[in-house]
């Protein structure tokens, strides 16, 4: 493929949230009583599915799915488990795209799960999630 239908591809995709922060995420779940964070989390495996389908051939399940019924069904545990994936389909797909962060399944369990122990851990873990899914949709952007 030369650089002009590169250039075409990139042009003619839509470009994906890049401006992802914490502080906003929180104020906006707390205000709307947890439906931004749905709507929210939906979007961010919509732009994971959308960038990361074309290499892994992956499908993550859809969030709303996950929180709303199988959650709840299981008692939480596949709670666990979809964000034990998610994580490390993003970590594999910064990798993938030559991006140095730092950021798998180990993060989720450390920061997400454990860290709840000292309060802040998962606000950790959503900043770090939130960071990566920026530097990731930016190289889409980009790239393509």
């Amino acid at each position: 493929m030369d650089n002009n239908q590169q250039a075409n591809i990139v042009m003619n995709q839509r470009n994906l949230k890049t401006d992802r922060k914490l502080l906003p995420f929180l104020l906006l779940t707390i205000i709307t009583c947890g439906i931004y964070g749905i709507v929210y989390f939906t979007s961010i495996t919509n732009d994971l599915n959308l960038i990361a389908s074309k290499r892994d051939g992956k499908k993550t399940m859809h969030y709303c799915l996950m929180a709303l019924l199988i959650t709840p069904i299981t008692c939480g545990i596949f709670q666990l488990v979809w964000f034990h994936k998610f994580s490390n389909r993003i970590g594999e797909e910064a990798k993938a795209r030559g991006i140095n962060i730092e950021f798998n399944a180990t993060t989720y369990w450390l920061w997400g799960v454990l860290g709840g122990i000292i309060v802040v851990g998962p606000f950790i873990y959503m900043n770090k999630l939130f960071q990566v899914m920026n530097l990731i949709c930016e190289d889409y952007n980009k790239k393509g």
